[in-house]
């Protein structure tokens, strides 16, 4: 190593001892190249991240949540429209829940320390991938990629490797409960036919020699290993066969405290061969096909006593299977024991325009979505009784907006606005509104408050800067922490309960939706006005599509406005390039624009190719 190296390495060591023997401090400058503190959890490292995790749940003021999806729209038509109903808007949201994959899901638990007067953020990045890790039958999982998601997601430094290789695997609480019926059946079905399969075996015929010699071959062995068991039962009788390939076939071993034969290197039909022999010739031996370690199945021969110990035999078995089969679904439930954790807790969980990943969660870890949007919150509810949505937070209070300033209240501009000072350190260009709340961030036993800015769209840090812009809010709206008391629920804090369980009924803004009632509101009090356009009369809209794509949506309010009236169209959508959503001014255009459009179709004069609706008939496209 050169003296430049050795003064660099003395350098960078004087400073970290520097920085580890400083006192934190939210206004500290972000020490450079310092990554921000993620607890990245995979596969290997799940279960004892899973146990620190419930450790900091337990403590927890509230915990914020983000998840990072393989898409969101599976057709241009799926978008969230201005002209959806409110129970649309749900099953647009259903439909994407159902078909995209969650790839990543942040969990960031707050909990305020009134030592330092400051939040402790636990911020974890956990890598989910719908493993199927169950041998049942079935198809395996599918879902959707959208190349736009895809692409977005690579372009921030998306570690796809990680996701589907170590990416943790999940049971729902559905499948958990099908797989548990499933297997049990399965088990069932196996233990019927432990013994023998009465009916098979009868019909077993020994139509050629070797099968003749092979039996015949069998039941001597049989018969002389039982038979040295019954001469020397205390010595613990060890058969001796004649051959190396006799060794390898037949293992004398114990099993349930019985002694008996393990049988390897047999064919299925020589199998059901030595079903045949037992079943004909002995009485105080049972055949028994079990399940072992990694469901690898074993054929056994054991010595049973009597009637009684054969069933007894039976019973043992049949736990041993169920045991195996609860402890295998246990292993498969995964990434789900994180939701469980997050359901028994009760705690507030905070999420940024949260209602997909809401319905995710409910999609992925609890059940098939519910047709309609009031079953899903009054299930939903019954989970999770405390969520805000710190996007309708900031839009919906007026003390917010003003401190947005006009801002966009996407995730990473709201950060920016509210939390400069935890974004930016004291390079910090925000306005300073009021003290800024405090935030350090714990993971294992590192506990820091300088770092550089953390990966946006990494669900771990995304969660984290939820948690920082609810509790910045949270501030602004006039909550002192300082006189937080640990047993106190912040959901029912009369400063936050108006905005507690109500989310956006879609992805995009629009309809709110009480999960406490599941009643649909209009955002009162927003910066953003809910609508563009006219109030949607659905009596009044028509869908057309299949013309040319070059068409805009003036020219074809144009085109139709010639015909009727100025104000004959209201608004006009496009759903994508050749297809669009137009609303009349009234009913009854909308009955003669279709008599109109056919009398057009069916003439070829020149009438019809100098009409002015003859731009919108090139494609021959369809109206409804």
């Amino acid at each position: 190593m050169n003296a430049h190296h050795r003064a660099t390495r003395r350098a960078l060591s004087r400073a970290l001892s520097r920085a580890l023997a400083r006192p934190f401090s939210t206004s500290s400058p972000k020490p450079s190249g310092a990554a921000f503190p993620l607890k990245h959890v995979t596969k290997s490292n799940f279960e004892p991240a899973l146990a620190e995790l419930r450790q900091h749940l337990r403590a927890a003021d509230f915990v914020a949540i983000d998840l990072e999806m393989s898409g969101v729209t599976s057709a241009p038509w799926r978008e969230s429209l201005e002209f959806d109903r409110s129970d649309v808007r749900y099953l647009k949201v259903k439909d994407s829940a159902e078909k995209f994959a969650v790839l990543q899901f942040g969990v960031c638990p707050f909990r305020w320390d009134p030592s330092t007067h400051s939040f402790v953020a636990h911020p974890h990045n956990f890598y989910v991938f719908p493993r199927q890790e169950l041998p049942v039958d079935g198809p395996s999982y599918e879902f959707l990629c959208q190349t736009t998601s895809i692409d977005f997601l690579a372009r921030y430094q998306f570690d796809f490797n990680a996701c589907i290789y170590e990416g943790i695997s999940y049971l729902s609480r559905q499948q958990e409960h099908e797989a548990l019926r499933r297997l049990n059946g399965a088990y069932e079905d196996t233990l019927s036919d432990t013994r023998c399969n009465l009916k098979e075996v009868r019909d077993v015929r020994l139509d050629r020699m070797a099968d003749i010699l092979f039996t015949e071959r069998i039941k001597n062995r049989f018969s002389e290993w039982r038979d040295g068991l019954l001469r020397d039962r205390i010595g613990g009788f060890q058969l001796q066969w004649n051959s190396n390939d006799s060794k390898q076939q037949f293992q004398t071993i114990f099993f349930k405290m019985r002694p008996a034969i393990s049988l390897t290197g047999f064919t299925s039909h020589q199998f059901k061969l030595i079903q045949w022999v037992i079943n004909k010739h002995f009485e105080d031996l049972t055949y028994v096909h079990v399940t072992g370690e990694n469901f690898c199945s074993q054929q056994l021969v054991v010595y049973t006593e009597s009637k009684d110990d054969i069933d007894l035999l039976m019973k043992e078995v049949k736990d041993e299977h169920r045991r195996g089969a609860e402890m295998k679904i246990q292993s498969a439930i995964g990434f789900r024991q994180v939701i469980d954790l997050l359901s028994s807790e009760q705690k507030l969980i905070v999420g940024h325009n949260c209602f997909l990943d809401i319905a995710h969660v409910y999609s992925k870890f609890l059940g098939p979505l519910p047709l309609t949007g009031e079953e899903f919150v009054s299930s939903i509810n019954k989970y999770f009784p405390h969520i805000v949505d710190t996007k309708l937070l900031l839009n919906a209070n007026y003390v917010l907006q003003q401190r947005m300033n006009k801002s966009s209240t996407s995730l990473s501009s709201a950060f920016a606005r509210l939390c400069s000072q935890i974004a930016f350190g004291s390079e910090s260009k925000g306005l300073a509104f009021l003290q800024p709340v405090q935030v350090e961030v714990q993971v294992d036993d590192i506990r820091t408050s300088n770092w550089n800015s953390g990966a946006k769209h990494e669900a771990g840090y995304d969660a984290f800067m939820t948690g920082c812009i609810f509790a910045q809010a949270c501030s602004h709206l006039g909550i002192d922490f300082k006189l937080h008391l640990p047993s106190e629920n912040l959901a029912h804090n009369e400063k936050l309960y108006k905005q507690i369980n109500h989310l956006y009924l879609s992805w995009t803004n629009g309809d709110i939706i009480d999960l406490s009632t599941g009643k649909i509101e209009e955002p009162l009090g927003t910066k953003y006005p809910k609508k563009q356009y006219s109030k949607i009369l659905f009596e009044n809209i028509i869908l057309i599509w299949g013309f040319p794509s070059k068409l805009k949506a003036q020219e074809i309010r144009q085109c139709i406005s010639k015909v009727f009236s100025p104000t004959s169209v209201t608004s006009v959508y496009h759903l994508d390039e050749s297809a669009v959503f137009v609303q009349f001014s009234k009913a009854g255009f909308v009955s003669d624009f279709l008599v109109l459009k056919e009398t057009l179709e069916r003439s070829d004069g020149p009438i019809s190719v100098l009409h002015p609706l003859a731009k919108l008939l090139e494609g021959r496209g369809g109206w409804y």
